[in-house]
């Protein structure tokens, strides 16, 4: 990793227009893949509106990198996953996948910043 992404900081600019659907399918897999995540929403741990509030995510994750002006910090998005699995899910995940998966998606996003 290069010193931007240990720092957990991506650059300030902005993602080109022409990549946002990539991001908002990248985003998707990501979050896909992620165990604590897909538990929640196969057990309906946050109703029966689950798999809604895990495509909302998604949408979330895409409008904070791409509207946010700011520089993006890792432990923000660690912060909102957290909050959002724990009010929409009601689930708190102590196993370490919230840090990996906001390192993920970070990375990712710096990825397509290049």
């Amino acid at each position: 990793m290069d010193s931007i992404e240990k720092k957990g900081v991506a650059a300030t600019y902005e993602l080109k227009p022409e990549l946002h659907s990539l991001l908002r399918e990248r985003i998707s897999k990501i979050l896909s893949q992620w165990t604590g995540l897909q538990m929640a929403v196969q057990n309906e741990w946050g109703g029966r509106d689950s798999h809604h509030k895990s495509q909302q995510l998604v949408l979330d994750i895409l409008f904070w990198f791409s509207h946010s002006k700011a520089p993006h910090h890792v432990e923000d998005l660690e912060s909102f996953l957290h909050e959002t699995l724990l009010l929409s899910f009601n689930t708190e995940i102590e196993d370490g996948s919230i840090e990996e998966v906001a390192e993920q998606l970070m990375i990712m996003h710096e990825e397509l910043l290049r």
